[in-house]
């Protein structure tokens, strides 16, 4: 498929049109606002990050689209109240699907866009980047029924708000289990982070459904414990839309580590 590059830049237009390949898809999340949406974001041919929020995943039906595939869209820009220059706001009717990215080229491709903290992208005004930890340990930790409870309600009411326009969207059902992080970054700093990867919850309720909670969150502890940080992984992280200094982990990637060439001596 050939590629486009964008019409319009962030600091030059209000709108424009462009190609991003898709790594982070956050948890829906319900506001007030908008409903029900996720979060999105991926990165541009030239190598800089955009943020599509909000996205209203589950009505787009025929366009919707997996993390490792290109899409194109037009966008305006967010309001007032999301300032970060890698947010867009995307005309949903605009999105057009397009191929998935070979795993032999994603590492090579987001190789120059990783950091080795988020205090170094901040330095560098990003709102989003990918960090390797040089060490990370999985966890999980059940949710109270007040909190299972809570978000049922907040996904029945937007399912509910939406139901005119989608007489067949059903409510989500929320994750019983919260995934966290602890992990180290190349300064040295530890954080810990709660995962708001929607994957990472899809991928308990496949296994769960295949193996069991008890067997699933085993084989999870294996996979993002063990085998992810063995064969190499990234956290994708990105600041809250309204307390910039707080980074939320909005992806885990397995993404190979780039080895560089020995130098002829």
């Amino acid at each position: 498929m050939p590629v486009t590059t964008a019409k319009a830049s962030a600091s030059s237009s209000k709108s424009g049109h462009e190609k991003v390949l898709i790594i982070v898809k956050a948890l829906p999340h319900v506001g007030e606002r908008h409903g029900e949406t996720v979060c999105c974001a991926g990165i541009t041919l030239d190598g800089q990050w955009r943020r599509q929020y909000p996205v209203h995943f589950r009505r787009l039906r025929d366009n919707q689209f997996k993390r490792w595939q290109w899409i194109e869209y037009d966008w305006i820009a967010p309001g007032a109240d999301d300032k970060r220059r890698e947010s867009r706001r995307v005309q949903e009717d605009t999105i057009q699907v397009g191929e998935m990215m070979p795993e032999k080229e994603r590492a090579r491709f987001l190789a120059p866009i990783i950091t080795g903290s988020t205090a170094e992208a901040a330095s560098k005004g990003m709102s989003l980047t990918l960090v390797r930890p040089t060490r990370s340990r999985f966890r999980w930790r059940a949710k109270t029924a007040e909190q299972i409870e809570e978000e049922r309600r907040g996904y029945a009411a937007a399912a509910q708000q939406k139901s005119f326009l989608d007489p067949d969207l059903v409510a989500l059902n929320p994750c019983p289990y919260a995934f966290h992080f602890d992990w180290v970054d190349a300064d040295g700093k530890s954080h810990k982070a709660t995962c708001d990867d929607w994957e990472t919850a899809a991928t308990y309720y496949r296994r769960e459904k295949a193996m069991g909670a008890e067997a699933a969150l085993a084989d999870m502890e294996k996979t993002f414990g063990e085998d992810y940080p063995a064969k190499g992984m990234a956290f994708a992280m990105g600041t809250h839309s309204r307390r910039s200094e707080q980074w939320l982990l909005v992806g885990v990637l397995r993404l190979d580590v780039i080895l560089q060439p020995s130098l002829p001596i």
